[in-house]
């Protein structure tokens, strides 16, 4: 799924639009099958607002509603224009679950009161790092940025350990960036929570003069595999879909990590919310307690996502290193609602 930063800029503004519209389980448990009053879920439909991977989340709504005998209507899409939508309709929403991929569209919806609390046995199978700290939307899984690069062209004492140094003389013209992918824009937060705005919106120059951009990780991974610029910074699992498409004979790239605590270090988290609106909240908050139980994690674990699951006990086995490994975890607090990142990208003409 194809993530724009672009139309993170627009929620803001749309956030406002709605304010005229409304007033704004552990590993070892079964997946709850009725609501609260006893009465079974069976035959009820949730409507679920989808920004997570299309494949991935398609197998997990089959199996719960196998398991459950709920029925899924499942709306996959940009995470941020998702988002957006249900700023605009509000009360009115027909969501009764959204899912993104990374943290701040999530703390838009979080901060303009349309997430319901989420069932505390479900925040209590994850971390509590790793979901919101109001309880209003919980973690499902994570990935890591990274940095990957042309073994042709770039040598592994070469790459770099610090994403600041991309802006460095040493890389024009022979990096490559995808600024509109909202899995950048946080890594944009963490370096203006760490070195300030001003640092950062020099960086940021920096990078718009050494490197060429693309409209996705797809093509900047694509790019980087076959020459045509030395390295680039993508999340992990872009390079996993590469060489799954490309087999053996047809990768010419690997990955390498930032430093832990370096802003390119980011690993953050998926997560998903029930809306406050839902009429269907008993089956929604269902729906994530199975997102976080095991045979949900297992589904994760082994899918063409090649995310990290974040229930105990369940590891993808394919990844080079396990998720202990990584990070930390970015808090959603660290990175926020995402605006002012993207604030400082359009300023220097990284995205428009």
């Amino acid at each position: 799924m194809k993530r724009s930063a672009v139309s993170m800029a627009a929620i803001s503004l749309a956030g406002a639009c709605a304010l005229s519209l409304s007033a704004c389980g552990s590993s070892g448990t079964s997946v709850a099958s009725s609501g609260g009053s006893g009465g079974s879920l069976a035959g009820q439909t949730i409507t679920v607002y989808s920004g997570q991977h299309e494949q991935t989340m398609g197998k997990l709504v089959q199996d719960f509603t196998a398991r459950t005998g709920v029925k899924v209507q499942l709306r996959s899409g940009d995470e941020a224009e998702l988002a957006n939508q249900l700023l605009v309709e509000g009360s009115a929403s027909p969501a009764d679950v959204y899912v993104a991929e990374n943290p701040p569209a999530l703390t838009t919806l979080e901060n303009k009161g349309l997430l319901a609390k989420v069932t505390a046995s479900t925040l209590a199978a994850v971390p509590a790092g790793d979901s919101s700290a109001q309880g209003d939307w919980v973690g499902l899984s994570a990935r890591e940025a990274a940095f990957v690069y042309n073994t042709g062209k770039v040598t592994a004492a070469q790459a770099p350990t610090a994403i600041k140094d991309l802006a460095s003389a040493a890389w024009k013209g022979r990096l490559g960036i995808a600024p509109s992918e909202t899995d950048f824009s946080p890594v944009v937060s963490l370096m203006i929570k760490q070195q300030g705005v001003a640092a950062t919106k020099t960086w940021l120059q920096a990078l718009k003069d050494n490197a060429k951009v693309y409209g996705s990780n797809e093509d900047l991974v694509a790019a980087v595999n076959r020459g045509d610029v030395a390295g680039g910074v993508i999340d992990h699992y872009y390079w996993y879909r590469l060489r799954d498409e490309q087999g053996a004979s047809g990768v010419h790239s690997t990955m390498s990590y930032f430093a832990k605590g370096d802003p390119g270090a980011l690993v953050d988290v998926s997560g998903a919310g029930v809306l406050a609106s839902s009429k269907h909240q008993a089956a929604a908050q269902a729906f994530l307690a199975y997102l976080v139980s095991k045979p949900a994690q297992q589904i994760i674990a082994t899918s063409e996502s090649y995310e990290y699951p974040l229930l105990a006990g369940v590891t993808d086995t394919r990844l080079s290193r396990p998720l202990d490994q990584s990070g930390p975890i970015a808090s959603p607090a660290e990175l926020g609602d995402g605006k002012q990142a993207l604030q400082l990208m359009q300023s220097v003409g990284l995205l428009s």
